[in-house]
C-alpha cells in the first residue's frame, strides 16, 4: 500500500481558499482552442487536488483551472492565495500538491523539501511573469513618474505630501495635490514585498537600506493581506500607494520609473525583456529554474520591477493520482495555450519559447510512483 506524501487537505488548511472548480466540459471558452492533454497516454485524470500561494497568480490560475477543467471534468481543483509563504509553508508541511511563489524556494527550504518529497527535493519552475506596478489613488492623475529613491521615501514615510518637491521635480506637468501619502504594504509574507524590496535595494541602496525580505521591514504604515486587499484599500483611499501585480490596479493609477535615463511604464513585453537577460540562479539542480532577476538593467526596452512567479513542485511524487495531475496541470500551464490563457486574463508576459522548452523537460522529469 502507498502512503500518499500528499494527503487530502482538511478544511483548516484550506479555510479562505479560492475554490476554482469551475466545471466545464469541450474545448475551454477563454482560449479558443485545443483543450489541455492529460498525461498517460490521454488517459482521464480525476480526484480533487490543491494548491495554495501567490495571490498574483490569482487571475491566471482562474483561466488556467477553466482550461484544464474543460478538458478533465472529473477533476476539482482548490486553489488558496494566500501568499507566496503561506503556500510554500502548506506544501513544505505536505498539505498541498503544489505551490505558487512569487520567490523560489531559498537554500533551507529545498534542504526540507526532501522531507515532503524524497530525497530529490523540489523543484521551481517559472510560469508566470508579470511587472509590479506602483498604484496609486490620486484625484485627476493616471501616471506620475517615480524613481526609485522617491518610491523609498514614501514607502518610508519621508515624503508626507503627494505635492513634495521631490515628487514635483519629476512632474512638473502634473497638478500635485496637498494631499497626505498613505504608503499601503502587504501584511502577510509575500513573494511580491521580496521582488519589491529587492528592486529598491538593487536600485537605490542609499535610500533602502533594508535587506530584501518577503516580510515588510518597517513597523508602521497601513497594511494588508494579499494583493486584492491592499488593491483595495488604495481603492478605498485617496492618497494611497502600493506595489501590486499590474493584472490587479484596475483603473487605479501607475507610475513610471526611471531605466537608464528614460520612464518606463510597466509592460508584459517589459518584463519579459527582463527575464529573458536574467541568469539562473547557481547551484540548483538541473530542471530547478530560479531566475536571479537583474533590476540594474538601463535598457528602456526593459522593466525591471518584475516578479517571475513559480509553481513548485517535487521531483517525486509517491502517490500516481497526485503526480500524474501535477504533471498534466503544470504542463498545461506552461503550455503556449496555457500561457495565452493566463495573459488574456491577467495581463501576463508569456514566457519565452526557450523558458518554456526547459519547464516542459523538468515536468517530464518528474517521476511519478
Amino acid at each position: 500500500m502507498k502512503i500518499s506524501r500528499f494527503p487530502r487537505v482538511g478544511s483548516a488548511v484550506m479555510v479562505g481558499a479560492l475554490a476554482l472548480s469551475l466545471a466545464a466540459c469541450g474545448s475551454d471558452p477563454t482560449t479558443g482552442g485545443e483543450t489541455p492533454e492529460t498525461e498517460g497516454g490521454g488517459e482521464a485524470i480525476s480526484g480533487d487536488f490543491a494548491g495554495a500561494g501567490a495571490s498574483s497568480q490569482e487571475s491566471a490560475m482562474e483561466a488556467w483551472v477553466a482550461g484544464f477543467q474543460g478538458a478533465n471534468p472529473d477533476v476539482t481543483i482548490n486553489y488558496d492565495p494566500a501568499g507566496s509563504g503561506a503556500g510554500r509553508d502548506q506544501f513544505l508541511a505536505g498539505g498541498v500538491a503544489w505551490a505558487g511563489s512569487d520567490s523560489a524556494l531559498d537554500d533551507e527550504e529545498l534542504a526540507s523539501s526532501v522531507e515532503v518529497c524524497g530525497p530529490d527535493g523540489a523543484i521551481d519552475l517559472p510560469i508566470y511573469v508579470s511587472p509590479i506596478a506602483v498604484t496609486f489613488n490620486l484625484p485627476e492623475i493616471d501616471s506620475l513618474n517615480l524613481s526609485s529613491e522617491v518610491i523609498a521615501a514614501i514607502f518610508k514615510g519621508e515624503i508626507k505630501k503627494w505635492n513634495d518637491e521631490a515628487i514635483a521635480a519629476d512632474n512638473p506637468d502634473a497638478d500635485l495635490p496637498d494631499l497626505a501619502v498613505t504608503p499601503v504594504h502587504r501584511l502577510d509574507d509575500s513573494g511580491t514585498t521580496e521582488n519589491f524590496t529587492e528592486y529598491l535595494s538593487a536600485t537605490a541602496p542609499e535610500a533602502w537600506t533594508d535587506e530584501p525580505d518577503g516580510v515588510w521591514p518597517l513597523e508602521g504604515g497601513d497594511s494588508a493581506e494579499g494583493t486584492s486587499g491592499v488593491v483595495g484599500v488604495v481603492t478605498e483611499t485617496e492618497g494611497a500607494v502600493t506595489y501590486a501585480d499590474a493584472s490587479k490596479v484596475g483603473t487605479l493609477g501607475t507610475a513610471a520609473i526611471k531605466v537608464g535615463e528614460e520612464w518606463v511604464a510597466h509592460s508584459p513585453e517589459g518584463a519579459a525583456a527582463v527575464v529573458d537577460a536574467s541568469p539562473r540562479v547557481e547551484g540548483r539542480a538541473d530542471h530547478d529554474f530560479a531566475i536571479e532577476v537583474d533590476r540594474t538593467l538601463t535598457d528602456p526596452a526593459t522593466y525591471p520591477l518584475v516578479l517571475v512567479s513559480y509553481a513548485i513542485a517535487c521531483t517525486n511524487y509517491s502517490d500516481e493520482a497526485t503526480g500524474n495531475f501535477v504533471k498534466a496541470f503544470l504542463a498545461y500551464q506552461a503550455s503556449d495555450e496555457g500561457q495565452q490563457a493566463a495573459a488574456s486574463a491577467a495581463g501576463s508576459s508569456p514566457i519565452s519559447a526557450q523558458t518554456a522548452e526547459q519547464v516542459a523537460a523538468a515536468i517530464d522529469s518528474i517521476t511519478v510512483g
